[in-house]
């Protein structure tokens, strides 16, 4: 692992009106890690997401890649990010073939028919075929979310191959019954074995073991706690105690 962090931000701070989401926070990915971001509701876990993908500004701090600010991780040189949105986030009146492949189709010079080709490609990745041509509000919960994972995959030949991967989860398998969520963890780890790097935002205990490396616990806008997934059930630390028990009595509250 490089000593460098791939992703790194920097006593960040996030202010919504009076609510302070996070509060100096600092937070590294390496290259070539599963890192699951974890802690209870409103804690500013997918704020996170937001502010390393560019969809919002943090108030103070710096985000850096590879050890340098930037201001655009979207179409940074080093990273090539890919971000897989709670709700799945597809457009209902496009076709599944369009929502794959939308990037390509507005910014590629890519024939349309080497797009339908690579977005069939990137389905069949997922587990998926022969639903190009259908709409999202035909597809089950667990199959919209393998459609935002082909999306977030979906690359232009050549590029892949010039970028660091990072794939970026919110969420993944909220929602879903538990034999959906293990088809989506397993995904999640497949994927990540073709990618060089992954942030999981997850409270789902199974999804945090089977796909994570390491793991930073939030809470009050700021890390309570890090380290492996081995570590989980024997620190002392009583954030983690109280999150993976499920109990009412503790700092969390």
């Amino acid at each position: 692992m490089d000593s460098t962090p791939l992703i790194e931000l920097r006593n960040v701070t996030k202010q919504f009106g009076d609510k302070v989401v996070l509060d100096g926070l600092n937070l590294k990915l390496y290259d070539g890690e599963a890192l699951a971001v974890i802690g209870p509701s409103g804690t500013g876990k997918s704020t996170v997401l937001r502010i390393i993908c560019g969809l919002l500004e943090p108030d103070s701090g710096e985000v850096l890649i590879d050890g340098k600010p930037t201001t655009d991780l979207l179409h940074n040189g080093k990273v090539r990010l890919g971000m897989v949105f709670q709700q799945a986030a597809l457009f209902d009146s496009l076709t599944v073939g369009e929502n794959v492949g939308f990037l390509l189709y507005e910014k590629s010079r890519l024939p349309a028919a080497k797009i339908r080709e690579l977005i069939t490609q990137t389905l069949e990745q997922v587990g998926l075929r022969d639903i190009e041509d259908l709409y999202p509000a035909r597809l089950s919960g667990g199959q919209r979310k393998r459609v935002s994972f082909a999306r977030a995959i979906l690359t232009e030949p050549g590029v892949e191959q010039a970028c660091v991967q990072v794939l970026l989860y919110d969420e993944p398998t909220a929602g879903l019954d538990p034999i959906a969520s293990t088809v989506i963890e397993d995904l999640i780890r497949n994927l990540y074995q073709g990618h060089n790097a992954c942030i999981i935002v997850t409270h789902q205990q199974s999804t945090i073991r089977r796909t994570a490396d390491r793991v930073l616990l939030l809470h009050d806008g700021q890390v309570r706690w890090e380290g492996g997934i081995a570590e989980i059930d024997t620190t002392p630390n009583p954030y983690i105690q109280q999150f993976f028990a499920g109990s009412t009595v503790g700092p969390i509250q």
